[in-house]
Parts: C-alpha cells; structure tokens; sequence
C-alpha cells in the first residue's frame, strides 16, 4: 500500500475508537476502494458494503473481487448473475460467497428491506459520502444499523446545495479524516498532471434554472445543450487536441450522447455510447474493449462520474455542464491516472466547468463537515481563479500575467479592481492608494481626538482607537505569517502573494488594513481557520 493509504487507514482506526461514523477524503484516483477493502478484510465481524446506485452494485461487486474479497450479493438474480460472469472474466474465478461475512447492496434495495435481514452489521461503508444526509434515502440506508460503524469515502466532502455533512449539521458524521490534496498527489507521481483546454462555446445557461438539490433543471440543460453546436465542437477539438488518446465525453442525455458517438465514428473515431440502460455484460465488454484500445471513445451519459473505475483514460471532454463541484471532481479525476507513456491528461472543457469551479488541485481549497453558504452560482470563495489564453485555449492561474503554455499575454481591461490586475499592488487606482494608505498611517498612529467632544466622549474615542489597533496590529501579524508561508512553500512572489490574498479572502491587503477592530478580528479567525484546516 502506498505511505498515505497506510496513514489514512490508521487515522480511521483512531476515528472509529471514539465516533460512529467517520468520512474519509480522498481525491479521484488516490484509491479510495482500496482503502475500505483493506480494513474490510481486516474487519473480523460482519460487514455491508452499499452501492449509492443499484446500477452499480456489480462494479462494486467487481473491485471486492479483484482485490480477493469474497462477498455476498443483494440484489435481482440477474444481477448476481452478471456478477459472477464478471468475476470469472476478469478474474478467473467467482468472489461470490452467499455465507461470507462481507454483503454488498444496492442502496434502492436496502431500503425497500429490513435490518433484520442483514444478522449482525457491524461495520458499513457508504461510497460517494457525499449523497448521505439525514433525511435521504443513503441516510436512512446508514439509520437501518444504528449500532455499527460507518466509513464514508469521497472525493468531495461538500455539496452545492451548502448543507454539511456532520451529524451537527444535516448529515450523520461524526469526525472527517483528509487524505494528501490532489496536487500532493501529481506532484507525487501517484496522479498525472493535466492540461485543461477551455475552447469558446455558444452554449447559453443564463436561462437555465437550478434545482434546489444544487444543479441545473435537466429539462432545461438538455434544451440548452440541444440548442448550442456543442456535439461538432466535442469531436473536432478532440481530433486537434488529442487524437488518437483514449477518452470519456460526459454527455447530457442519451440523444446527445448517440449524436456524439454517431459524428465520432464519422471521423474514424471507435466510439459507443454507455449509460444506466447498458446492460450489464454489454458494459463490461465495451469496457474490455476501451482498455485494449480498441474503442477509443467511452460517450457517458452520468454512469462514469461516479463510483466506477476507469482505467486508461488519458482525455475527458465536458459536454455536460454541472452546477455540482463533486460530479465535476469526478469527472475530471477520470483522466488522471498515470499511464506508460503518458506526459500529462487533457481535459477539454465545452461548457464552462472548469470556470465555474475552478481547478480541482487548487491549493486553497479546503474540507468541512459545516454547512456553508450555498456557492453564489458560478463563483466559488476562497479558490484561486483562472483565465482562458485567446491564442491557444489554455487554462491557467490569473496569478500569472502571461500563458504558460504558448506566451500570449494578458492585458486586463481595467485597472480598477485588484482581481482585474495581474497582481501588482501599484497597479490599483493612484487616488484609492493615497487613501487607503492615509487611513493605515492614521490607524497606526496616535488617536486625533476631536477637540469638540467632552471628556468621555474623547476617552470612548481613544479606547475605540485602541481597539482598533490592537485588532490591526493581529491581523497583520496574521497576514505576514500567511504571505511566509505561500513564500516559502509554494515561492509566491509579493505581486502573487498579493492576488492570491484577495482571492482567498475577497479583500486586497491595503483594504484589510483598514478595517474596524470587529471586522479585523473576524478577518483575522478566518485567516487562522485556513491555517487550521491545512494542517
């Protein structure tokens, strides 16, 4: 086992020692079912496994046996069945075991039974941790075994509908173990590093409502995505950007994806078309036949985002936009195993993914079992943000002020707004600088009291005056200990340092030296917050 699995699996033994039901982070690819396998096989009483989706019972059921565990299924006849005939062809023999001590079950199944079906639970683990709050079907899933322990992986611990996953909150978790981020994982070797393409698009999603759960209407996507020329576009940057690569093209209902597949193979690109209504054996020999490399194209329609391994995939294509930052984790993760041979992952982004949530591997990036405010669509806090190059299509960090890629240049188009400069402090407005900084000095110095003012009122002045200073002199005692750490780790120079503050916190450092003592104070915290959780 790799040197963070072992720690992650001992931070959940630690876990499961004081609380219930723990949720383990791990990016896409980190190995996440190799994990839970293990403390299952070490698990000396009964355990059960729950598929967030019936639909992917015989996946789950494939991972069990290719890592040697023998189960037991719940489920249709045929759908054990279709797992066994998975067993014997990708393994060699079957891993089904109806008196084994491990059960696997589809979460629409557990449901409609009863606990008293399943003798003596006392470990369960949950994929996709994401999907489980108290008042869910996954959550009345975990509610039917009250006395057993839990273990909950996921890529993403959030949701965008802003509702936390921690017992105190509207999920059952207890306690959140954190695997290393996805950039520790690439610069590791352990991910491949990626380059993100982000091509111009007519797709229009202003008119596109967002369903209370945190996404678009699928009516209304489907309408919008039938209606743009995405379908040629998918295809034809596929062709500049990576032909010849195997791929995933995650589509927004089966006809698009049919149309997808259908202009693929016009260009002499193997494709087929998987989604919910695959049958089961037929996946599995599409599946076959993606890895070999005789298909060169896997067109999904939401089966591939979730809970399924993939292997050799070198390229995703986004055809289908999300207002969910786990579904689109899930699917960029997709492309970042490494392969033999393979210098870097592509993702090509049709829709505007990629701008909306930013890059996966963001540094900033934090994890929570809290409820947060639910994300202002389209402009997530705290993350850093990114530009397209017009010349190439490329996608980097705004804290750089030239395209890595090919060496166009940025010109911002005003000079107003630090998120609109390429990070230099002297860049913002003269006239808001001398203020700004008449306003430091007048803080930092003795208090001008008024000469109007009686006596109290002068003394409540200077204590207020005080207030603030201290509260200043801690926030900026907590800025100097931010901007060493970004210096030292990660080699920020002072104009990054500077853009990526305001980025992080939605204020300019100038400004933040100027706020009231209470503000000060609450800005400090948050500051301390994003040290604690990094840690």
């Amino acid at each position: 086992m790799r040197y963070y699995q072992k720690q992650i699996i001992s931070d959940i033994y630690a876990k499961l020692q004081r609380f219930q039901n723990v949720c383990m982070q791990l990016s896409t690819g980190g190995g996440k079912t190799h994990i839970f396998c293990k403390i299952i096989s070490e698990h000396p009483g009964k355990s059960l496994v729950i598929a967030h989706r019936n639909e992917l019972l015989t996946q789950i059921s494939l991972t069990l046996a290719l890592r040697g565990v023998r189960h037991a299924i719940t489920g249709q006849r045929q759908m054990i069945k279709d797992s066994i005939a998975l067993h014997m062809s990708d393994c060699g023999k079957s891993f089904y075991d109806p008196g084994a001590r491990v059960t696997v079950v589809g979460v629409d199944t557990l449901t409609r039974m009863s606990a008293r079906d399943f003798k003596d639970i006392s470990l369960i683990v949950q994929d996709e941790a994401h999907h489980v709050l108290k008042k869910n079907k996954w959550g009345f899933a975990a509610a039917m075994f009250p006395n057993a322990k839990g273990i909950y992986p996921t890529a993403t611990p959030c949701r965008a509908d802003g509702k936390g996953l921690g017992r105190h909150a509207d999920g059952l978790f207890d306690a959140l173990v954190i695997g290393p981020s996805m950039r520790d994982l690439i610069n590791d070797g352990y991910l491949s590093d990626y380059r993100v393409f982000s091509p111009p698009s007519d797709l229009d999603l202003s008119h596109v409502t967002v369903t209370p759960g945190g996404d678009y209407s699928p009516p209304q996507l489907r309408n919008a995505v039938h209606k743009s020329r995405i379908t040629g576009d998918v295809v034809a940057h596929y062709l500049r950007l990576a032909a010849g690569k195997r791929g995933i093209t995650f589509a927004v209902d089966i006809k698009a994806a049919e149309e997808i597949a259908d202009e693929y193979k016009k260009q002499g690109v193997n494709a087929e078309v998987v989604s919910s209504k695959t049958p089961t054996l037929l996946r599995a020999h599409i599946m076959r036949r993606f890895r070999t490399g005789e298909l060169l194209q896997l067109v999904n329609v939401d089966l591939l985002g979730e809970g399924v391994d993939v292997p050799a995939v070198e390229v995703v294509s986004m055809a289908r936009p999300t207002e969910s930052y786990s579904l689109y984790a899930q699917q960029f993760g997709r492309a970042l195993r490494p392969l033999p041979g393979k210098s870097h992952a592509i993702i090509i982004d049709h829709v505007g993914n990629v701008m909306r949530h930013r890059l996966p591997d963001d540094i900033n990036r934090t994890w929570t079992l809290d409820r947060r405010e639910r994300r202002t669509r389209g402009k997530p806090t705290g993350v850093m943000p990114i530009r397209t190059c017009l010349a190439c299509y490329q996608v980097y960090s705004k804290l750089m002020s030239a395209c890595p890629y090919c060496g166009a240049t940025w010109t911002p188009a005003e000079r107003s707004n630090p998120d609109r400069v390429d990070g230099d402090l002297t860049e913002l407005d003269p006239a808001t600088l001398v203020r700004l900084r008449g306003e430091i000095d007048r803080i930092s110095g003795a208090p001008q009291v008024p000469t109007y003012l009686d006596h109290i009122a002068q003394r409540g002045f200077i204590n207020r005056h005080r207030e603030r200073q201290h509260a200043q002199q801690a926030l900026r005692a907590m800025i100097a200990q931010w901007a060493g750490v970004y210096k030292h780790q990660h080699g920020d120079t002072d104009s990054q340092l500077y853009k990526r503050f305001y980025c992080t916190f939605d204020i300019d450092v100038m400004t933040a030296q100027t706020l009231g003592a209470n503000d000060a104070t609450q800005l400090m915290l948050k500051i301390k917050e994003v040290f604690d959780e990094r840690k």
